[in-house]
């Protein structure tokens, strides 16, 4: 029993140290988020069970509101040919933090003084023109690469997949979504 859990702290501390050898994710140094709002395209990301349903087409539609939250409308096809799509909010991470670092809840708006029902929405990369994006966790369990069109040119897909690896994502886990040919429909904002 004793060398049991001797075994699993050794591991532990291991596990710990070579985490922090990484250093912490570094969100890009601001993100206008008008410009950010509209639809994206989703190119690559890391699996996850949230998304396990998803087949291809995956789209995420972020409208700025009035009182400040971003409406967040995630969509993709599923395998049978549907369509399935979750609704959330963002927010900044920090009243007065960088707009890099959001927080999104999928939960209901009820719920929404839970902490748990919050993740960490960081965006690590945006081009110039704001064409392509690079969407992660400081956790570095979560990770997107997102396009304005449906097809990403390889180019700016290399650079997205370089700043993956200058902060400590493992890439190998990123599998590129299927192709995007029939774009979903666009998301309207809801009624005031």
């Amino acid at each position: 029993m004793m060398a049991t859990t001797a075994l699993v702290s050794i591991l532990l501390t291991l596990a710990a140290a070579r985490d922090t050898t990484r250093g912490p994710v570094r969100p890009a140094q601001s993100v206008d988020l008008a410009r950010y709002a509209g639809r994206w395209y989703e190119v690559a990301r890391f699996p996850n069970r949230f998304q396990a349903m998803c087949a291809g087409e995956t789209t995420a539609d972020y409208t700025l509101l009035p009182d400040g939250p971003i409406r967040v409308v995630n969509a993709c096809r599923t395998a049978d040919g549907g369509v399935t799509r979750a609704e959330g909010r963002a927010r900044l991470a920090e009243r007065n933090g960088p707009t890099s670092k959001l927080r999104i809840r999928f939960a209901p708006g009820f719920l929404s003084f839970l902490p748990m029902v919050w993740g960490n929405y960081w965006i690590l990369d945006v081009t110039d023109d704001y064409g392509a994006a690079l969407v992660g966790d400081p956790n570095r369990r979560y990770l997107w690469i997102l396009s304005r069109t449906p097809r990403l040119d390889e180019a700016t897909y290399q650079r997205m997949v370089s700043t993956a690896v200058t902060q400590g994502y493992d890439v190998a886990l990123l599998m590129r979504s299927p192709g995007q040919s029939t774009p979903l429909p666009a998301t309207t904002p809801p009624p005031q």
